[in-house]
């Protein structure tokens, strides 16, 4: 069976990262068993998660997961995409990959208000001692992460507007269809659905997470996904 290792669930998502949660939303989606493990990141093989075992093999980083897993297990999915909609799903998941995921990842670490609940969920069940001082490390590391990408070179509100920017691209692009390319779901929308929760269902509000509150169909789009790949139990 497959074991994904991942941060625990929080906030009331499968995992408040968004990298996470995609690789659990498409294995539900493609229909694989699987286990859940927290995930440690000192054996982490790339210093993140998530990472998976299956049959002895450890992979990471949720792109090459995911094609892993197509290779290996057939890719249902997407197999129905045109060469024009295959594309077009690369780019939007570049999009939320590569641009938005660090304008949330700014809107929760370098908010004041959002820092003190993001130190709760990360670190809270450390140690006292470490407690006090690696929450502290890793946001020093974050800092220099969000540098070295260029998007922290730029003023908040230059952040946010770039951030922005992809949301309404995403919520005129999904526009009155069901899923992102159409009628029916595809491994486009494992990234998507866990990038949209994970702006619309937190407690870290944000300029981001208005921007996103503005758009409805969003909001009935999560809900659409909640309720096929996660229903109550």
């Amino acid at each position: 069976m497959i074991t994904l290792y991942q941060f625990p669930p929080a906030c009331g998502l499968p995992n408040i990262s968004p990298f996470c949660m995609k690789v659990e939303v498409y294995l539900r989606m493609a229909r694989l068993p699987y286990q859940t493990a927290i995930v440690s990141m000192r054996k982490a093989p790339k210093g993140k998660a998530p990472y998976i075992e299956d049959n002895g093999r450890i992979l990471a980083d949720s792109g090459f997961i995911i094609d892993y897993l197509k290779a290996t297990y057939g890719d249902s999915l997407d197999a129905w995409l045109s060469a024009e909609q295959r594309a077009t799903a690369h780019a939007l998941r570049r999009m939320m990959e590569e641009n938005l995921y660090w304008a949330v990842l700014y809107s929760r670490w370098f908010e004041d208000r959002n820092w003190e609940k993001v130190r709760k969920v990360f670190f809270g069940g450390l140690p006292v001692p470490l407690r006090s001082f690696i929450p502290f490390l890793v946001r020093a590391n974050m800092k220099k992460a969000l540098w070295g990408h260029g998007i922290g070179r730029h003023r908040r509100e230059e952040i946010y507007a770039l951030g922005r920017s992809d949301i309404t691209a995403l919520a005129e692009f999904l526009g009155t269809k069901a899923y992102f390319l159409g009628d029916s779901p595809c491994s486009l929308d494992a990234t998507a659905y866990a990038f949209l929760a994970n702006l619309l269902w937190v407690p870290f509000p944000s300029p981001l997470q208005e921007h996103a509150q503005g758009y409805p169909h969003l909001e009935t789009y999560c809900q659409r996904m909640k309720a096929r790949y996660f229903p109550p139990t």
